[in-house]
């Protein structure tokens, strides 16, 4: 598999607005859960009322990462703070 080797390093993975990206569908997949309630007898006739709970899905999985990110990126300050007070103490 020498063929394969790649032949130099990966780039470090790019850091964003993850919390802000992660919230902002959360409440995009609830919004279109509460637009598609009122249509719900509609979605039951024809048999897509999958649709209403992949976004109750979508909302529910979306807070679970929202506490994800969040944990993640104080865990991420909390080490850079750590590393800064240790290089000011030596």
């Amino acid at each position: 598999m020498a063929k394969w080797t790649p032949r130099h390093e990966a780039p470090e993975p790019l850091e964003g607005p993850v919390v802000a990206t992660i919230t902002g569908g959360t409440i995009l997949w609830f919004v279109l859960f509460l637009v598609q309630l009122p249509f719900y007898g509609w979605f039951a006739d024809h048999g897509h009322t999958w649709w209403l709970w992949t976004c109750l899905a979508g909302a529910g999985l979306g807070c679970i990462g929202i506490w994800y990110v969040r944990r993640r990126d104080a865990a991420i300050k909390r080490d850079a703070a750590a590393k800064r007070a240790a290089a000011a103490g030596q």
